[in-house]
């Protein structure tokens, strides 16, 4: 153990040890550390995954809405489907599944 602190004395100095802890602060221990930075970047990943499945949701939902205003052939298959709407003299069977 001696031996192990003469060595330390005589290669390292105290400004080479303070420099040291200041950048192992800045790595790892402050807000800007490198494993924070590494969440933040895996956390945006998921985010723009989330926004470019909610943007195809919206264009969907935008054709269908088109669709429903122009096209009266649709507009009857999605309120047959969605609210089992029949027309008179018509029998409609919902089957659960």
């Amino acid at each position: 153990m001696r031996k192990f602190f003469n060595w330390c004395r005589r290669y390292l100095s105290g400004m080479l040890l303070i420099v040291i802890a200041f950048v192992l602060f800045v790595l790892f221990f402050n807000d800007n550390s490198i494993m924070k930075s590494y969440e933040y970047s895996r956390e945006i990943e998921r985010l723009e995954k989330e926004i470019a499945e909610n943007e195809d949701t919206l264009t969907h939902y935008l054709q269908l809405n088109r669709s429903l205003d122009t096209d009266p052939v649709t507009m009857e298959r999605i309120v047959r489907e969605q609210y089992h709407m029949q027309r008179p003299n018509e029998d409609v069977y919902v089957f659960e599944e």
